[in-house]
């Protein structure tokens, strides 16, 4: 193969793997040898913070750069509008072959969104059918929203609907780098491999929880707060997940985060797998490879499940950069964004920065230099909420503010667990008020609403209609050509051999 001057890249994107599990690379609890290894030799951004708590609207800003309140993508069936200019489109068109493997939450018609190549359908469906409705928030959709079901059967399985999909999604990545390797080809590559764990339901394979005895799996450092007594948000939430009917014991609670940690060692050996296969293949040299998530899980913290929250366990995320050929291995403090790495992919590709985006590359940062305080945003618009929420991050600040729900002021660096809330404390006056200043200049919060409010009753009238009917999905369809597979007889089966062999014949 051919060798390019600009990098491939490998994008690992894995789900609902919370950012405070790696403050520099994996905790020392984790079972990931593989994970570690590639930590030892990368940047690591033990403050990274996604764009929404939620998987398609963090996704889509992960994409392109931009805030949901930008994207239009509110909620997990928000249309991630065709006109979007995303991280693939920007390296196809600077010559990349652009390729996905795995989830990546897509709704709408377009399934592509600027990848040449899709290997795998989505986990999750493409259409309307899980629009929320701010204007009945109160009413409970059983079919699809989350319940606290997969906390009280949390355990073990031989396989599971994710695992099925995670399996799948491990065989084509590898399956393709092989692909790619025995191409005469000067083409690079960005090969994103998204996996559906560990998000819940909290169920593993024995052999992975096996790793994990029962007194290894750290319990929550915030015990479950009484309904009463939960800020307006967290109260909302309990709500939805139905916790009245699902009564969490400690066992409960133990068991899925055992299993959810199981999962993360799957992650890991699935992950090992294909960065083996790129070692193999001769592709690692060139080859960057970004570790991130879309957000993470508050995993019975306060006794709170799944994401939804701008508390720490479900909006950080994970995000690593290897690439030891060009960035020394270090930890970096400064708080950054899953906003961040399309204009870092833009900058490694030698192209220029994109205008409009919300986030800011990090290769200075990957190099070791420093910068001026970031001020880190992220939006929640999604179930749960009544109202868009908005939270930003400046230094060890976090500030979020609802507006009917009131405003939220934590000082990381005292209150790492975020149980005081500092809104009011007359010591603290100065940076609320300069928080709060920030927030007004950059939201307008009622057209944000109106603007949610419109999206929804638009979607919920066309999911309607297209239930009516026959039914044309929208969800992605993977093809296998097998008339261009293996060995046919419009091909000269000596050049066949030859050209699918890796390494080639001397």
């Amino acid at each position: 193969m051919a060798m390019s001057d600009k990098p491939n890249f490998l994008i690992l994107m894995v789900d609902q793997l919370s950012g405070v599990f790696f403050p520099d690379g994996p905790a020392d609890f984790l079972k990931t040898p593989n994970l570690r290894a590639l930590s030892d030799e990368a940047v690591s951004f033990r403050k990274a913070y996604c764009a929404s708590p939620l998987c398609a609207p963090s996704r889509v800003s992960f994409m392109t750069g931009q805030l949901p309140s930008k994207t239009g993508a509110f909620d997990n069936a928000a249309e991630f509008r065709s006109s979007l200019p995303t991280f693939a489109h920007h390296l196809r068109a600077a010559g990349y072959n652009t390729i996905l493997c795995g989830k990546m939450h897509f709704i709408g018609a377009d399934q592509m969104h600027g990848f040449e190549q899709r290997l795998t359908t989505d986990i999750y469906p493409a259409d309307f059918g899980w629009t929320p409705n701010w204007l009945a928030a109160e009413d409970r959709i059983d079919w699809w929203y989350h319940n606290l079901g997969s906390v009280t059967g949390a355990g073990t399985a031989v396989t599971t609907n994710q695992l099925e999909f995670d399996d799948e999604v491990a065989y084509h990545a590898k399956l393709k780098l092989s692909q790619i390797a025995r191409q005469q080809t000067d083409r690079p590559f960005c090969l994103t491999v998204s996996f559906t764990h560990p998000h819940d339901p909290y169920v593993a394979r024995q052999e992975y929880w096996d790793l994990y005895a029962d007194d290894e799996v750290p319990m929550p450092d915030v015990a479950a707060i009484a309904y009463a007594e939960q800020d307006a948000h967290s109260r909302r939430l309990m709500d939805l997940c139905d916790w009245r009917n699902h009564a969490v014991a400690e066992r409960h609670v133990r068991d899925a985060r055992h299993a959810y940690f199981a999962n993360v060692s799957y992650l890991d050996e699935q992950i090992g797998e294909i960065l083996q296969t790129l070692e193999a293949l001769r592709l690692a040299d060139n080859t960057v490879i970004i570790f991130c998530a879309d957000h993470g899980d508050m995993l019975g913290e306060r006794g709170l499940w799944y994401k939804m929250s701008f508390f720490e366990s479900s909006v950080r995320i994970p995000l690593m950069v290897h690439a030891p050929s060009m960035f020394a291995s270090r930890s970096v403090d400064e708080p950054v964004s899953g906003l961040d790495p399309l204009p870092t992919l833009i900058e490694l590709a030698g192209g220029a920065p994109a205008d409009g985006l919300d986030g800011s590359s990090l290769v200075g940062l990957l190099g070791g230099g420093r910068e001026p305080a970031r001020r880190i945003a992220s939006e929640y618009a999604a179930e749960g909420a009544v109202e868009p929420m908005v939270m930003i991050v400046e230094g060890d600040w976090k500030y979020v503010l609802a507006e009917t729900d009131g405003a939220q002021l934590f000082d990381l660096a005292t209150d790492p667990t975020e149980t005081r809330n500092l809104v009011g404390d007359p010591r603290h006056q100065a940076i609320e008020s300069s928080m709060q200043k920030t927030v007004q200049s950059n939201w307008d919060l009622s057209r944000f609403r109106n603007d949610v409010i419109s999206s929804q009753q638009n979607r919920m009238a066309v999911d309607r209609a297209l239930r009516t009917g026959a039914h044309t999905a929208w969800d992605f369809q993977p093809i296998q050509v097998a008339s261009e597979r293996y060995m046919r007889n419009n091909l000269d089966l000596n050049q066949l051999e030859q050209t699918a062999r890796f390494p080639p014949q001397e």
